[in-house]
């Protein structure tokens, strides 16, 4: 007959359910990205891990900035991850995914799919407009051709 005892040293631990990251996909989201990765192969032994447990520990690298080795446990073994990873790469997905995403994004605010405007930095605005040669950053920088404003080279080496 069972003892107590015995019932507790042959009790089938099961695997703590993972409690999520913030960086993890959402459903929605994992609904529209899981048709773009790669389907099971037909030949060979299956797949043990889920792609989508994959696809979080990517975005959670990403976000927290560390490295392969020191993915949590919660997730697939890293070189697991690395090699699903470069796999994806390897087909420009994650390029797929987020143009995928930005352009749902821009339909859900009722705007235009893609963006008609471009982003100029100061600098390239300022310098054609230049009335006076040599000015950066309201600074002057003397002009090769005018040595009167020049600064006579001292020979420090005596």
């Amino acid at each position: 007959m069972w003892t107590a005892e015995q019932r507790a040293r042959h009790k089938v631990s099961r695997p703590k359910e993972r409690r999520g990251y913030p960086t993890d996909i959402g459903d929605k989201e994992w609904k529209l990205v899981e048709p773009l990765l790669p389907g099971a192969a037909r030949t060979g032994r299956p797949r043990k891990t889920a792609l989508r447990e994959v696809i979080n520990a990517v975005r959670y690298l990403v976000r927290s900035g560390c490295e392969w080795r020191m993915l949590p446990n919660d997730f697939p073994p890293y070189q697991t991850v690395y090699y699903w990873f470069r796999r994806v790469m390897r087909r420009f997905l994650f390029r797929t995914i987020h143009d995928l995403a930005l352009r749902l994004d821009r339909m859900r605010e009722q705007r235009e799919v893609v963006p008609s405007a471009g982003i100029v930095d100061s600098q390239s605005v300022k310098a054609p407009g230049a009335r006076e040669r040599g000015y950066d950053a309201h600074k002057k920088i003397s002009d090769e051709s005018d040595t009167s404003r020049s600064i006579p080279m001292v020979d420090c080496w005596r």
